[in-house]
Order: C-alpha cells, then sequence, then structure tokens
C-alpha cells in the first residue's frame, strides 16, 4: 500500500535556497576542475610508467625453483596459484581448502521506495507530492524499518539469523617456488559452490535462535525430537525460515561459496627473495598485477593500458558533471526568481542548460588542456586552441541569431 505526502515551497523559500545554492556550486566547480587536473596528471604518468616498465620487464619461464638471477626485476610469469590453507566458518562449522571462503547473506526484509512529482504554481510557489511504496525484497543488507514514512510498517523488519556477510583469504598462497603476497591473492578469482554441509550441532543452535525470535514454542519443542523447522540445506545455500518457497520478512538465505586450492593465474610484479612486490617507477606510479588464466606479457599490459583509458574518461566525464552542476547550482538563482511566471522560468531553464553545458564543456576542454600543457606540452596547446575555437565559434553564432532577430 502506498501513502502520500505532499510539501509546498513558497516563493521565498525557493529564492533563499537558490542563493544558499551558490555556495555549494563553487564547491562544485572547484571539485571538478581540480578533479580532471588531477586526472590528466595521473592518466599520463601511468602511462609513462607502463611504458617504461614494458621495456624493463623480462618473461620468467621457470617459476619451480627460486633463480637469484630475476632478484628486483619486474617479471611477467604463467603458473599455477596453490593453498593447501584449510579456511574456517567458525559460526557455521564451514571449512574448506581454498585460496578464498565466502558467505553471502541475505535478508528477506520490507523496503521501501518513493518517487516524487514536482508542480509550480503560479505565484513562484511549489507543490511536491512524493509517494512511498512498500514490497518485500532480498537485501544485501537489514532495513531499518523504523524511520519508514507509513508508521504501520514502524518495527516490520526483523532477522531470524544475525550473521553477515564475510570473506576468508588463506594466507599462504605458493606460486611454483614463490609465494603470492597477500594484494595478489586477493585478485584471484573464480569462485564456485560450496558442498555445504552442517552438524547437528548447529543446525539445532540454529533453529532454536529462530524458534526464540518467532517467538514459536512449537518449533522449539520440535527441535528435541530433530525437527528442523526453520533450516534447509539446498547445495550451496542455507536457508533459515519455515518455507524456502514462500519467504516471508526475517527469512535469511546464506550462500557459501569458494575459490578452489589451485588456479592458474599470470603474474606481473617485481621479485623479492621468494614473493613479489610492487614495481615502483621513477614518477611514484606502481604496477602490480594478477589475472585469471595464462595471460601473455602483452596482454597484461594491454589491459593496462586499457583500463587506464577507461578510468580517465569515467573520472573526465564525472569532472564535467561537477563543472556543469556547479555551474547550474550558481546560476539557479535566475530561473528562481522568474518562477513567478512558470512557463517563462522553464524557458529560461532550458536555454540556461544548453549554454552551461557549452560552457561546461569548454571549461572542462580547458582545464585538461592546461593539464596537458603541464604533462604533454604539444597536446595541450592543440587541444587548448580547440577549446577557445570552440568558445569563439558559438559566441559569434549567437551574435548573428541576435542580429537575426533584430
Amino acid at each position: 500500500m502506498a501513502v502520500q505526502e505532499t510539501t509546498r515551497t513558497s516563493y521565498g523559500q525557493r529564492v533563499s535556497g537558490s542563493f544558499r545554492g551558490i555556495g555549494s556550486g563553487i564547491i562544485l566547480l572547484i571539485i571538478g576542475t581540480a578533479l580532471l587536473w588531477w586526472n590528466e596528471g595521473r592518466a599520463v604518468k601511468t602511462s609513462k610508467m607502463l611504458n617504461r616498465a614494458e621495456k624493463v620487464a623480462v618473461h620468467m619461464d621457470n617459476i619451480a625453483t627460486v633463480d637469484p638471477a630475476f632478484d628486483g626485476k619486474l617479471v611477467h610469469a604463467s603458473g599455477t596459484a596453490a593453498t593447501s590453507d584449510v579456511l574456517v566458518d567458525k559460526l557455521f562449522g564451514v571449512s574448506e581448502n581454498a585460496i578464498r571462503l565466502s558467505r553471502d547473506v541475505e535478508y528477506y526484509q520490507v523496503q521501501e521506495t518513493s518517487s516524487s512529482k514536482t508542480k509550480d504554481k503560479i505565484g513562484g510557489g511549489q507543490e511536491t507530492v512524493t509517494t512511498y511504496e512498500y514490497s518485500n525484497v532480498w537485501s544485501p543488507v537489514r532495513i531499518n524499518s523504523s524511520e519508514f514514512k507509513d508508521e504501520k510498517y514502524h518495527g516490520s523488519n526483523f532477522v531470524l539469523n544475525d550473521s553477515e556477510s564475510e570473506d576468508w583469504k588463506a594466507e599462504n598462497v605458493s606460486f611454483g617456488a614463490y609465494s603470492l603476497p597477500p594484494e595478489l591473492i586477493g585478485s584471484i578469482s573464480g569462485d564456485k559452490p560450496v558442498d555445504l554441509v552442517l552438524s547437528d550441532d548447529v543446525v539445532k543452535a540454529l533453529n532454536k535462535t529462530a524458534a526464540t525470535i518467532k517467538k514459536d514454542t512449537t518449533a522449539m519443542l520440535a527441535q528435541a525430537l530433530s525437527e528442523y523447522k526453520y533450516v534447509h540445506v539446498s547445495g550451496n545455500v542455507l536457508y533459515i525460515g519455515e518455507d524456502s518457497m514462500n519467504p516471508q520478512v526475517g527469512d535469511v538465505r546464506i550462500t557459501f561459496t569458494k575459490v578452489p586450492p589451485e588456479q592458474t593465474v599470470s603474474v606481473l610484479a617485481r621479485v623479492s627473495g621468494n614473493t613479489f612486490q610492487k614495481h615502483v617507477d621513477k614518477n611514484g606510479k606502481t604496477l602490480e598485477a594478477l589475472s585469471m588464466g595464462v595471460k601473455s606479457m602483452d596482454e597484461m599490459f594491454s589491459a593496462k593500458r586499457a583500463s587506464n583509458k577507461t578510468w580517465t574518461w569515467l573520472l573526465r566525464l564525472l569532472g564535467f558533471f561537477l563543472i556543469f552542476s556547479g555551474l547550474k547550482s550558481v546560476f539557479d538563482i535566475v530561473v528562481s526568481i522568474l518562477k513567478v511566471i512558470p512557463f517563462l522560468a522553464n524557458i529560461a531553464n532550458l536555454a540556461m542548460s544548453v549554454i552551461l553545458g557549452v560552457v561546461a564543456f569548454a571549461w572542462s576542454v580547458i582545464v585538461i588542456a592546461l593539464a596537458w600543457i603541464f604533462y604533454r606540452p604539444v597536446l595541450g596547446v592543440l587541444l587548448l586552441a580547440v577549446a577557445v575555437g570552440a568558445l569563439i565559434f558559438f559566441s559569434l553564432k549567437g551574435k548573428d541569431k541576435a542580429a537575426e532577430v533584430a
């Protein structure tokens, strides 16, 4: 069932809010500009590091023995990562010989979602109608129902088991005669289901806890007869609830997976004795990578370059968005003042969005160009010329349109 909440904002409150937004807009402009500058430096340094690293990296054919000749060198090697460590989830008594053991917990909860519709009023006021809806979902976190808008759902959420998701990683993973450091161990993937078997003691304890929370004395009595009403195991999934096919609020679903104790991997890192460390470039950037399967040195460097390029563009887009949002916050006062006549304000808002979008784009390109001038001068000058040319072009276009109207 949905509930609605209506809020009204006066013209004066909207204008006042827009004045306050100028400060946050300036902060967004500063953050966006700084992010763009930093990102270009990061991208250039990473690129130069990869170029230098590729020139000095060597392939290590044999990892069966520790070869002192490779000590201190950046190497590439492929082989089997293996461990004899036994990882234990003490809470459920699950133990596996694995590189990683994972417990993923989900809770069946009531979830609140909201949607809002805003309408401008003649005179500059604003009316917002917010609709709150409720549904039952599997959630990776416990949802606090005490703050729901509909009081009917207050206190509706609880759980039959308060365990949380957790990972355990092997500390001793060999790579031929070498050992892998924690950073590389954490990069090993390939999760497989655990063949889950719980002891009677664990099942009884889980059932008793669930029955206590449910205040189900019948189930607590049945426990003595080994009738586990609330505990169900299927494959690698532990379900705590009465019926896994008909989940109820409070039910808990726990999935156990593991990374098998032997995995084929490729490593790109600096040899340090019988283990590996990060390769540190002269510009401070570091390199240490592990890929699943047999990957050539060229493939691993290509993947790193692709990752650097992807992050560069993602951060550029984020920087542009922050600058655009900052400009909008700064100049939103103009639209707010015009809200006395909603139709006029909507036209002004559209025109301003287009103009500020162009300004934000030019601003971003200029910042990137200046950063390039600092980090790579030739490309930076060319990019700056493009940005200035774009501003001049749009400026002349605007004057031409104004002349036509006149």
